[in-house]
Order: C-alpha cells, then sequence, then structure tokens
C-alpha cells in the first residue's frame, strides 16, 4: 500500500528527515518526521501549505491562503510504498516519529502498514481531531497531538470540530490538544471548547500563531498570562527559532 509524501523543496525527495520536535509535549526531543500530502481542511494561515494547496484544485473550506500561493501537485508530492517509507524511517536512527501532514489520518491505512514494520518505534500522530484512527493504526500510537482548528483559521465549524471526535480524544490520556492562538478572542473560544468537551487543562496546549520569531515572542508575551491564569500550558515553536520557515525541519 502506498503513501503520499509532500516533498523536502530542496532535496527534491520525500519530507522524512531528523529533527527536534518543535511543538507541544515532546518539544525539544530528537525525532523522525513524515510529512504526509493531502488534508481535508483548509486553514488560511496552514505553515505547511504546500500539502493542499494546489493549482487548479478546490479545497473544502472553499477559502484561499493568506499568501495568495498555490503550489504544483506533481513536484510538492511523492508516492512512496509503506516498507520504502518504513525503511527510511528506519535509516534515520531515531527511537520516535512523529507523523504529520497536512492530515495523516486521511492515510490510516498505509500508515497501519508501515507502522507494522516498525515496531520497535514510539510513535506520535498529529491530527486535526477530525477523522477517527481504525484500530490497526490506533493501536500502533502512543500520542496524539489534536490541533482543532478555531474560527480564526476560516473553517467552517461543522468541518473543523467534530463532537464525537473531540469528546473521544478528550477521553482518552494519549491525547494532548494545542490551539493556534492569534488574539484574545481565540482565547475564548478554547475556554469554551473546554468546558463544553471537558479538556483536561494540563493537556491543553496554547501556541501562538506565528512564522518568525518577533511574531511568536511577541505573542507569547501576553500569551503566558493567559494560560497562567486558566491553567493552560504553553507550546514553543522551537523549529521556527531554530531554522525558520522551511521544510523539513
Amino acid at each position: 500500500m502506498d503513501l503520499t509524501l509532500a516533498t523536502d523543496e530542496e532535496h527534491g525527495g520525500p519530507e522524512i528527515f531528523a529533527s527536534l520536535q518543535g511543538e507541544g509535549p515532546s518539544a525539544g526531543m530528537p525525532v523522525a518526521f513524515i510529512r504526509l500530502s493531502r488534508c481535508n481542511l483548509a486553514c488560511t494561515w496552514c505553515d505547511t501549505p504546500y500539502t493542499w494547496n494546489f493549482d487548479g484544485a478546490s479545497n473544502p473550506s472553499n477559502q484561499p491562503h493568506r499568501d495568495g500561493i498555490t503550489f504544483d501537485r506533481k513536484s510538492n508530492q511523492v508516492t512512496l510504498s509503506a516498507e520504502d517509507a518504513a525503511a527510511r524511517i528506519a535509516a534515520l536512527g531515531q527511537k520516535r516519529l512523529v507523523i504529520t501532514g497536512g492530515e495523516p489520518l486521511l492515510q490510516s491505512s498505509a500508515l497501519a502498514e508501515m507502522l507494522e514494520l516498525l515496531p520497535d518505534m514510539s510513535v506520535e500522530v498529529e491530527t486535526n481531531g477530525t477523522v477517527k484512527p481504525p484500530a490497526r493504526l490506533d493501536i500502533r500510537i502512543d500520542q496524539f497531538n489534536i490541533s482543532p482548528k478555531l474560527g480564526h483559521s476560516g473553517n467552517p465549524s461543522k468541518l473543523a470540530l467534530v463532537p464525537e471526535r473531540l469528546d473521544a480524544f478528550a477521553a482518552d490520556p494519549r491525547a494532548f490538544f494545542k490551539f493556534v492562538i492569534s488574539d484574545s478572542s481565540d482565547v475564548e473560544e478554547v475556554i469554551a471548547l473546554r468546558d463544553k468537551f471537558r479538556l483536561a487543562s494540563d493537556r491543553t496546549f496554547l501556541m501562538a500563531e506565528g512564522i518568525d520569531s518577533n511574531t511568536l515572542r511577541n505573542r507569547q508575551k501576553w500569551l503566558s498570562g493567559v494560560c497562567v491564569e486558566h491553567k493552560f500550558r504553553m507550546s514553543d515553536r522551537l523549529h521556527i527559532h531554530l531554522y525558520g520557515d522551511t521544510r523539513a525541519t
């Protein structure tokens, strides 16, 4: 079974690489990454639009990316077999794997096949929280990083916030929630979701939206006080400070 991956622009190959996890509860850990292509949402501020915002293609939210840039599908997607992807990941020599996207759970069957070839790896999945992982994949996952999309993402709430999925993830001790925050109105939305779905504050991260260090630091100054007040955790974007807004980092 094949996987559709995003490409590493610099090297022209699939985006499978070793780095430090930049966000959430595993920030700072050395990991292997695999970035899959395709998404069922379309965030206007998405930092990986090359995984879904293709020339001439419609998107689920029928909205443009704020940068106004689209990407050639052929040069930004590559197909690998599950066996090939697993071999490339194993060759990186890491003990932990982060599966990201795009929305990786759209390719659950192929991911399950790949992970069966990597039985000794700890695995975390970064997902928007709208897709149910099938049992064959779910049993292989050690950590879910759920990033529900708030109103400022531009996605209709009926697509971005699926009650049965949020209920299920909220009850899963493997799940951590990470919300992208641009201003105070986003915080109010997070508090409402926390109360409605009983999200555990100690497993809920607020992360400033931004693709450069100055923007992140300026937003973190006021966001830190919000986290203290409401007992949320704050996530940085370590890779932005280290490498900038670049692929395969």
